[in-house]
């Protein structure tokens, strides 16, 4: 069975005003999963003021960290009271353990994105060309998608389309690149999804597609098969033409 990881968010903003109206004390849970029945999950409680991050406790580390003068101090106290550590293991089962059911439907519902590089004309026919690198039917929704020129990261000339729901669970996702064509590069685009157990790269192969390359032959074939009529019905056309000619002179 292929390996997950989900973010299961408990608070996403809880806020409660704090010395004044523009100010703001934000509180964060999160339950990680991993693993393929979920048997590794780690609890993450970070705490903010006015979007700094100050506090943060880690479950696998088993203590709290502090990013300030003044948390770290807290931290440090927090660490030494029992309380603290008997209440995040309590939030611990009641937030991660007691959802592994619900993460693990998700997981049995997840679907491997189909993947396709193409090129497109641009709009107004301007120059460079672009491509288009799509995921489809895939599930959850976050994806990711980067593009590479000779191995390494592009990142001018990228836009990127938002998870577009198709039906009621699966989601497509385009990626584009505006780009010069250089002789001996190559182009290819990585895509990053859940459930891939590493990325999957496809590379760009500018020559034609074997559709268009049917196509092609079919044409040049009906070409020259006509070509070829052509030609023996103006033998024959010649050869009756003499043949009639020479009758006449008799």
């Amino acid at each position: 069975m292929n390996t997950y990881s989900f973010l299961f968010t408990l608070f996403l903003s809880l806020q409660s005003q704090v010395f004044s109206e523009d100010d703001f004390y934000q509180v964060k849970a999160c339950c990680s999963f991993n693993g393929p029945n979920f048997d590794k999950v780690e609890y993450i409680l970070t705490t903010s003021f006015n979007k700094q991050k100050m506090m943060e406790y880690n479950s696998t580390r088993g203590n709290w960290i502090g990013f300030t003068d003044f948390s770290i101090a807290i931290s440090n106290y927090w660490n030494k009271v029992p309380y603290h550590k008997i209440q995040r293991l309590v939030e611990m089962k009641l937030i991660c353990y007691e959802n592994i059911n619900t993460i693990q439907t998700i997981g049995n519902l997840s679907t491997t994105p189909s993947m396709r590089l193409k090129s497109v004309k641009q709009p107004d026919g301007r120059h460079p060309a672009m491509l288009v690198c799509s995921a489809y039917n895939f599930y959850p929704k976050l994806i990711k998608i980067t593009w590479l020129r000779n191995d390494q990261e592009v990142t001018e000339g990228v836009s990127n389309t938002d998870a577009i729901p198709v039906g009621e669970l699966y989601y497509q996702f385009h990626s584009y690149l505006e780009y010069t064509p250089t002789s001996g590069e190559k182009i290819s685009c990585m895509v990053e999804h859940v459930t891939l157990s590493e990325p999957r790269i496809i590379v760009w192969n500018d020559s034609l597609p074997e559709g268009e390359k049917n196509k092609i032959v079919v044409g040049l074939s009906g070409l020259i098969l006509g070509l070829v009529i052509f030609i023996s019905g103006f033998i024959y056309h010649r050869k009756k033409s003499a043949v009639y000619n020479a009758i006449r002179q008799e």
